[in-house]
Formats: C-alpha cells, structure tokens, sequence
C-alpha cells in the first residue's frame, strides 16, 4: 500500500492521543479515495466494512423514514468520521452515506483494523477508545437532540 500523509488529519478525534510515528503507521493502513459529489458511500443496513475519515469534501448521514423518504442526521465535512462501528463490529450500516460535495476519503477496512490490533495491540487499544468516544459523542447528542424535539412537541 502507499504511504498516505495524515499532518493535515492529525487534529481529527480518531488520532487522539496518538504520537505522530503512530499515525504515521495508522497511513499505511488506510486507503485513500475521491468521490464525486452524488456518489452513494454506502446504504443502510448493507453489511459494514470500513470507517471513513473525511479529508476534503461533505457527506450526508441520513436515514429511511419510509420506503422512498429518508431524513438526514447531519452532513459532516473534514476531520470527522463516520461508518466507524464497521470495524469494530461489522455489523450492518444504520444509516446511509452519500456525498454532496466532491469529497476525499481516507478508508479503514475492517480486516486491516484486525491485523492492527494483534500487530499492535497498545496502538489498536487507543484507535478503539477513540473509536467508541466519536459513537458515544454521536450518542449523546442523538439523545439531546431528541428530548429537545419531543419537549418541543409536548409544549404545542
């Protein structure tokens, strides 16, 4: 694989407490890709497979409401991550990922992330806490977000 240049991602909270020749490994394990704007990362409920750290570009989160309605969560943009569970559980997608501006990917397959665990087990431990801190941070404003609409709702 080619080395990839993460100095411009290393502020992004998967690299938290990470030194730099750790990240500097971490490059040699992801793979980077462009994708036009339109572009359908991955779908709901389809098996998950990797986690993707944006670059460049946006890409909408968003969720089936109905069989042709979807209802989007949030458009995230450089330094976040998204479709992180995949690696650590591989469990299918609970949203949809597309793109709405021309983006650059940085993918972590989750059969890479394995081999970086056993290799590396100090440096798998951190990517893996800070791997759950993104998910609990997402669950925690899920949930706030929610009580301010059903309070919302409540007061009409």
């Amino acid at each position: 694989m080619c080395q990839i240049n993460f100095s411009d991602m290393s502020k992004s909270p998967l690299f938290k407490g990470l030194a730099a020749k750790e990240i500097e490994y971490l490059s040699s394990i992801f793979t980077l890709s462009q994708v036009p704007e339109g572009k359908t990362v991955f779908i709901e409920n389809m098996p998950g497979e990797a986690l993707y750290l944006v670059k460049q570009g946006t890409v909408k989160i968003s969720q089936m409401l109905a069989e042709v309605d979807e209802q989007e969560l949030i458009e995230l943009g450089a330094g976040d991550v998204f479709g992180e569970m995949a690696v650590i559980d591989g469990g299918n997608r609970s949203a949809t990922a597309r793109i709405s501006k021309d983006a650059v990917l940085y993918s972590l397959c989750r059969e890479n992330f394995n081999i970086l665990v056993s290799e590396k087990p100090r440096l798998g431990m951190q990517l893996t806490l800070n791997i759950v801190r993104i998910f609990s941070r997402r669950i925690r404003s899920a949930k706030n977000a929610y009580r301010t609409m059903l309070a919302a709702s409540l007061t009409r």
